[in-house]
């Protein structure tokens, strides 16, 4: 019996057998291209760590900078206690590594208690000095903004900060990502005179050059601006039991 190419039958049997084949050789690519991506996203991540502490590096560098840098990783409870310490080559597939905790997963994850979250820290040597870096994610304008700011040795001056996002509005809110806006966070204080933290304003209009606890936020970039200063508030608290038994 001859096969009848202008049926339906043909028609939507040549169909289903195109959407498997297609279907196998996407899940195929996507699968042989899963470790590459799981790399990229690591160098990524290292690239941010390192340019907070000031150290500039790209895709060909990052990982040897970020271990000479890098001195240990470690994981914190919401009580500031430390559930977890590794040094060394990170291991992508290993649950327990610092490193893997998707900081932006869990803070988008509304099922999950704040006792139950995990707060990645790094600790860096820098021109022999201890800077401690910590992750800090939020909402901008349109969508996630996330980042990492470093901290000197008392665990309250601000050495370094980088901030990234994914859909801010370019020219305004996209801006956050920029020397200018993220050099300004130099030396500026978390913590009142007090000890009581503070974190730091992201002021519209403009910051008192004077003030420690404060910058200057993006001009029409301000709900993008009121997203990071929401993020900073919010990300320091989580860290505040540890920097305080630092500190103690």
């Amino acid at each position: 019996m001859a096969l009848d190419r202008n049926s339906n039958a043909f028609t939507f049997g040549f169909a289903i057998i195109m959407v498997v084949v297609v279907g196998a050789i996407l899940s195929f690519a996507s699968m042989s291209l899963k470790p590459r991506q799981v790399e990229n996203n690591i160098k990524k991540d290292m690239m941010s760590i390192l340019s907070a502490v000031g150290v500039e590096s790209n895709r060909q560098n990052a990982e040897e900078l970020f271990y000479e840098y890098i001195k240990e990783r470690k994981t914190l409870n919401y009580q500031g206690e430390e559930i977890e310490t590794r040094e060394g080559t990170i291991d992508a597939k290993d649950a327990g590594e610092p490193f893997n905790v998707d900081v932006k997963k869990e803070y988008r994850n509304p099922k999950l208690a704040a006792e139950e979250r995990n707060y990645p820290l790094y600790v860096a040597s820098v021109n022999g000095e201890e800077v401690v870096v910590v992750p800090v994610v939020g909402k901008g304008l349109w969508g996630p903004i996330w980042g990492y700011v470093a901290l000197e040795g008392d665990y309250n001056t601000v050495y370094g900060a980088t901030f990234d996002h994914k859909t801010e509005t370019p020219g305004l809110g996209a801006e956050i990502k920029e020397d200018f806006f993220e050099e300004p966070f130099k030396g500026k204080k978390i913590y009142d005179e007090s000890g009581e933290l503070v974190s730091i304003t992201i002021k519209k209009g403009g910051a008192d050059p004077s003030d420690e606890h404060a910058v200057d936020a993006i001009t029409g970039g301000t709900i993008t601006s009121n997203g990071v200063g929401e993020m900073l508030d919010r990300s320091f608290a989580v860290y505040d039991k540890y920097f305080e038994k630092k500190k103690s």
